[in-house]
C-alpha cells in the first residue's frame, strides 16, 4: 500500500510488489475512477471520458502487468482491490463514481460492497452480473482457450486483449472472476448505492452470443429484488467493441447517478 499523496496527476504509483500508471485529471467536478477489463490498461475509456469533458474529475489507471504498468507476482482479484484502495487513497478522492468494464466492472461492486458509505455509485459496463462458468470442466475449458492463444498474447497486447502475463496467468485470472462473479448474488443484493447497468447484446473471445446472453439474463432477478440497481441501457454492441461504439450510452450512465438525489459528492 502507498502512503497518501493527494498529489498524482501523472506517474508511477508504488502498490506491493510493482508500480501502476495512474492519471489523474485532478478537474473540480464529480470523481470517476474508471476499472480497466481483464487484460487492457486505460485506453479504451477515452471515448467515454471526452463524452463526458472536462466538468468532471477522470481517474484511470493500468492494473498490474497492463498497459504502462509494472509486473508482479500477484495477479489476483484482491490484489487489483488492494489496487484500487491505492488508487483511492493517493488520489485524496472521498466518494468515487467508480465505471467499470467486465472484470472491472466486479471489482466496482465488490470494492463499493466493502466500502458503502465512501462511494457515489457504480456504473458497470457489460459486467458484474451473477453469472460465471465454474468447475472443473470449465477450467480445463478455459485452460485449453489459453494455451491455443499462447503465440497470439504478445501480437494483441498493442490491442489492450492481452497483458504481460504468461498464457498460463491469463487462464487462471479468468478462472477466478468467473467464480467470483458466479458467487455476486448477495454482493448485488447488498448494494445501497446506486447501480447503472449497460448491457451489450453480442457475443466475446471465447463465448458465444447465447452464452453472453445467459450471463446478461442472470442479472434479471437480483434487479428485481433490489431498487438500487437498473439497466441504464441495453446497446447492440458485443462485449469488446461497447466502449469504443457506445461510449454515450456509459456517459449517459454516469450522469445518471450523479444525478441521482441524495448523491452528491462531497
Amino acid at each position: 500500500m502507498t502512503t497518501s499523496t493527494a498529489s498524482f496527476r501523472t506517474g508511477m504509483l508504488p502498490v506491493d510488489d510493482t508500480a501502476l500508471s495512474l492519471t489523474d485529471t485532478r478537474g473540480a467536478g464529480v470523481p470517476v475512477v474508471y476499472l480497466n477489463g481483464s487484460y487492457c490498461g486505460h485506453r479504451p475509456w477515452r471515448p467515454v471520458i471526452s463524452e463526458l469533458g472536462s466538468g468532471w474529475r477522470h481517474i484511470t489507471y493500468d492494473e498490474r502487468a497492463r498497459g504502462r504498468s509494472r509486473r508482479s507476482a500477484d495477479y489476483s482479484f484482491e490484489a487489483c482491490l488492494r489496487d484500487l484502495d491505492a488508487v483511492v487513497e493517493a488520489t485524496g478522492v472521498e466518494r468515487p463514481l467508480l465505471v467499470g468494464w467486465s472484470y472491472g466492472a466486479a471489482l466496482a461492486v465488490h470494492w463499493a460492497d466493502r466500502n458503502p458509505d465512501r462511494v457515489l455509485g457504480v456504473v458497470s459496463v457489460d459486467g458484474a452480473v451473477p453469472y460465471g462458468i465454474t468447475g472443473e470442466e470449465a477450467r480445463a475449458r478455459i485452460r485449453r482457450l489459453f494455451g491455443r492463444m499462447r503465440p497470439l498474447l504478445p501480437l494483441l497486447r498493442p490491442f489492450g486483449l492481452s497483458a504481460r502475463m504468461s498464457a498460463d496467468q491469463h487462464a487462471e485470472i479468468n478462472i477466478e472472476i468467473n467464480e467470483i462473479c458466479a458467487a455476486l448474488g448477495p454482493v448485488l443484493d447488498r448494494a445501497t448505492y446506486p447501480v447503472r447497468y449497460v448491457l451489450a447484446t453480442g457475443g466475446n473471445l471465447g463465448g458465444g452470443r447465447e452464452e453472453m446472453e445467459r450471463m446478461r439474463t442472470s442479472l434479471d432477478p437480483v434487479l428485481a429484488r433490489n431498487q438500487h440497481l437498473r439497466v441504464s441501457a441495453k446497446v447492440a454492441s458485443n462485449h469488446s467493441r461497447i466502449l469504443r461504439k457506445d461510449f454515450r450510452a456509459v456517459a449517459e450512465a454516469v450522469r445518471e447517478i450523479a444525478a441521482t438525489p441524495g448523491r452528491g459528492a462531497r
